[in-house]
């Protein structure tokens, strides 16, 4: 089992900047992949970023330029920093771990809330 967990968050202005971090914790040595994701009200779960073991990082097109993940692996910890917030990227965002480079996720934080005001 891996345990994930998520403090930060918080209300930051539009135009700021805020960096989530993820601790891993358990059986991480069976992790191969780590994403964030994030759910605004009355939508559906989106992928943010994702970054392998070996650091390679991945991005969708519409998260690209103002999200960065990265991890330290001294920590078994994972970031988020996320820059240039715009309103719409409020959302509950969660760090989320896979065993394998495809498929489903199989490890879920609990969530933290990031509210961006105008």
């Amino acid at each position: 089992q891996v345990q994930l967990v998520e403090p930060g968050g918080g209300l930051v202005q539009a135009g700021g900047s805020l960096r989530l971090s993820c601790a891993a914790s358990g059986s991480i040595f069976s992790i191969n992949l780590m994403g964030w994701f994030r759910q605004a009200p009355g939508k559906q779960r989106e992928l943010v970023a994702a970054i392998t073991s070996g650091g390679s990082t991945s991005y969708p097109d519409s998260m690209k330029g103002r999200f960065t993940i990265s991890r330290d692996s001294a920590k078994n910890t994972v970031y988020l920093q996320m820059n240039s917030l715009k309103p719409e990227d409020t959302a509950v965002y969660y760090c989320a771990a896979r065993r394998n480079l495809s498929g489903k996720y199989d490890y879920w934080g609990q969530g933290t809330q990031v509210t961006v005001s105008s």
